[in-house]
């Protein structure tokens, strides 16, 4: 036992720098991307909802995928880019008075606080545009059915059959007096967290020309398990940890996989999201350790 939990240890340290490494690696890209000129309101606010701290664990995933299948690097940051520009429009977006109303993220003031509404609009609307930019070049792939097919995956994911989908769902749940099934959170998470996620994992398929999506188990697990930690971390975590004000879904009586499930019974079943996502990657070998450490990574993390 004491050596498994050395080898474990082990993996941690080991994930822990491959994540820091992936962060570090994509922040740089970004901002060779990114408009730098001081003068503009506009691209201040950029920046500082890009570079205002976070995981980049959706890019770590874009990078990791794409060592299964020898993607070539700089194909890699592209698409990693594309995801965590795209991501953060959407943070920038769901932190308005309009949607979640969230006056700090990663233990800073949001995008509409430091400036103003109007600003935070704009910088979402920039970001999420900038995503399929970064896309359409020629870095990303050669070939511009590959470019194509990913702006257009891209597109479903985060559009109105994927992540915007699942925040209106989220939003009418706030206003729904009858409480939401066990199957319709799912569904909701599945859209809202897990469609980007999918992306993430879907991309190195794409840019390997690859017509089967090997890591769809994968992605849908932990995308779910990251969620239904996110949850527990609202419903057990501090402000100072997290970096954003806790218990919000708690205090408004909203309906989470936590509420419904309870704390031991979400934590149970993270375990076995968990176990869901490692198993499918067994067709990889070895070369998917490092996704499998991730995947632990999304249930036992505390921020």
């Amino acid at each position: 036992m004491k050596i498994e939990k050395n080898v474990d240890s082990i993996k941690s340290n080991e994930f822990l720098k491959e994540l820091s490494f992936c962060r570090n690696d994509t922040n740089s890209y970004l901002r060779k991307l990114l408009p730098q000129e001081n003068n503009e309101i506009l691209y201040d606010a950029i920046n500082y909802a890009i570079f205002s701290g976070g995981k980049r664990f959706r890019a770590f995933l874009v990078i990791q995928a794409a060592k299964l299948f020898e993607i070539p690097k700089i194909r890699a940051l592209q698409a990693a880019s594309a995801i965590e520009t795209t991501h953060t429009y959407s943070l920038v977006h769901d932190d308005l008075p309009s949607m979640d109303n969230d006056d700090m993220r990663r233990g800073k003031p949001t995008v509409h606080i430091k400036w103003d509404e109007a600003t935070a609009v704009l910088v979402g609307d920039a970001l999420q545009a900038f995503a399929y930019q970064i896309l359409s070049d020629k870095k990303t792939h050669p070939n511009s059915e590959v470019r194509l097919h990913l702006i257009k995956t891209l597109s479903e994911a985060s559009g109105h059959n994927g992540m915007v989908l699942g925040q209106s769902k989220d939003l009418e749940a706030e206003k729904n007096v009858k409480s939401p099934q066990l199957k319709d959170i799912v569904n909701l998470q599945k859209l809202k967290t897990g469609a980007l996620f999918r992306w993430s994992l879907r991309s190195a398929s794409i840019l390997a020309e690859e017509k089967n999506d090997h890591l769809k188990i994968y992605a849908e697990a932990i995308g779910l398990a990251f969620q239904i930690k996110d949850d527990l971390l609202d419903h057990e975590g501090t402000t100072e940890k997290i970096g954003k004000k806790v218990g919000k879904d708690s205090q408004a009586g909203k309906a989470t996989l936590v509420s419904i499930l309870g704390v031991e019974n979400a934590k149970k079943r993270c375990l076995e999201l968990c176990d869901e996502a490692c198993e499918s990657l067994n067709l990889f070998g070895k070369k998917s350790e490092m996704l499998k450490t991730a995947a632990r990574f999304t249930i036992e993390r505390g921020f």
